[in-house]
């Protein structure tokens, strides 16, 4: 068994890289096991010491990071390399934070001495998906290790170049043997890793079917789980938006990474006083994106990552429109090599639509009328997911109050994109998952929160 992967911007074969056998993954995180008891003992500057030299390595190497990632999954460059400073940034604050997040907690009692202490769990198993193919290993690892945990990667297999460049990185920065384990493994077996006596906790980032899949599998064997699956982010525009701005914020967030992005704008939910001049504003900005090979140097819409990611968006696109949608952009893939998808712009999206409903992982973007402020809210939650949202408005105390106790998501933001940021927590909730990474919720995940009393 082997995965081969494929270029996106042409369809041709790339390299082909070696997986396990299940004898092989079982060795693998034996030697994990052993390789996080010492870990484990390891003080924090011991382990923010090869974090901080991975840190840099990512910066050095970010152009040929960039490269890898779009040759493998059809990034445009520029993004690519930006996604390998992000993963440095996520390694030097938790290697810096780590020792004020995971310091004991006490707590006053009766007792000479309460308190609580965070200690490492033992492995975590991370199932990781392609669309950032970097940054979403290095957002869970970077908590994980300075944790005291190791950590065990079943990549996707479209990005296996990806995962062995990561897996190389650590090495390379002095990382232990064993603590950051390359486990490159199809999915049959990862519920022989989620039950490997060495893996305590399980993080996955992909679809709700995957979600539901390992979720069954942890919970059989009574493991911690953290889970980030899909969404269908609306953005809010209220009366009084700045319809310049918002338009061109809502349509840069919904086309990064080509719309491969959960935390993405998928429903630009509009109140119908400026839902006409917002609409012109999104098509022209939508049509100002030009799809072109992810290597160019000023390319911003490379391909799909897959054919199967880009004929399942084909046929959700065909279902909007059969189900009311008015297709005002876009909406054909075109006659040419690779997994290409134009930019697509469905309008009038109503409740019951696929692409109100569902979530289109691709550059579409559904314009849902509102009447109103209230039933723009009522519009926002009414869906199946919960990760991220947005409010738009000048009015800084409508904004805040609207994104703090009415939409209902993991991330709300006011007047901006919704990203994800080292320093705050991130997560969903509804079918979007549960659990949080990043931030101080982040680290303590996957830590045994002990309390400790020494009596009188």
């Amino acid at each position: 068994m082997a995965f081969q992967t494929i270029d996106p911007s042409n369809g041709s074969p790339l390299e082909i890289h070696p997986s396990l056998s299940a004898a092989e993954a079982v060795a693998a995180l034996d030697r994990a096991a052993r390789a996080q008891i010492d870990w484990a003992r390891a003080s924090f500057e011991e382990r923010a010491r090869p974090l901080r030299e991975v840190a840099r390595l990512l910066r050095e190497r970010k152009n040929a990071h960039g490269t890898q990632m779009a040759r493998e999954m059809g990034k445009p460059l520029a993004q690519g390399e930006t996604e390998s400073e992000k993963c440095a940034w996520v390694c030097e604050w938790f290697a810096d934070e780590a020792p004020r997040l995971l310091a004991d907690l006490p707590i006053a009692t009766e007792n000479r001495e309460s308190f609580v202490a965070f200690r490492p769990l033992g492995v975590i198993f991370a199932v990781m998906p392609w669309n950032f193919p970097f940054w979403q290993v290095f957002r869970a690892a970077a908590p994980t290790l300075m944790a005291g945990n190791g950590f065990a990667l079943k990549h996707a297999p479209n990005v296996a170049g990806c995962a062995a460049t990561i897996a190389a990185l650590f090495r390379d920065a002095g990382l232990p043997e064993g603590v950051f384990t390359h486990l490159a493994i199809d999915v049959d077996l990862a519920p022989l890793a989620i039950a490997h006596p060495a893996v305590r906790g399980v993080t996955l980032t992909g679809s709700e079917h995957a979600g539901r899949a390992v979720a069954i599998e942890a919970g059989r064997q009574l493991k911690k789980i953290v889970l980030e699956l899909g969404g269908s982010d609306p953005y809010v525009v209220l009366d009084d938006a700045d319809l310049e701005k918002t338009a061109e914020l809502c349509v840069a967030s919904r086309m990064l990474n080509a719309g491969q992005v959960c935390i993405s704008a998928k429903r630009f939910v509009v109140v119908e006083s400026v839902r006409r001049e917002f609409e012109e504003l999104v098509l022209t900005k939508m049509a100002a994106y030009e799809m072109r090979p992810p290597l160019e140097p000023d390319s911003r819409l490379g391909p799909l990552a897959r054919a199967d990611l880009r004929d399942t968006l084909a046929v959700q696109v065909e279902r909007a429109r059969a189900g009311g949608a008015r297709l005002a952009l876009g909406g054909t893939a075109p006659d040419r090599a690779g997994f290409w998808y134009p930019p697509t712009v469905l309008l009038d999206v109503q409740p019951g639509n696929p692409a109100f409903d569902d979530e289109l992982f691709g550059p579409v973007a559904a314009v849902v009328p509102a009447r109103d402020e209230a039933q723009a809210i009522e519009l926002a939650n009414t869906s199946r997911y919960g990760l991220g949202g947005a409010i738009f408005t000048r009015d800084l105390a409508r904004g805040r109050a609207l994104a703090r106790d009415r939409l209902e998501v993991g991330t709300c933001a006011v007047n901006d994109f919704v990203r994800s940021d080292p320093r705050l927590p991130f997560g969903g909730i509804k079918g979007s998952g549960y659990g949080h990474e990043l931030g101080a919720l982040g680290i303590h995940e996957f830590v045994n929160a002990k309390t400790v009393v020494v009596a009188s």
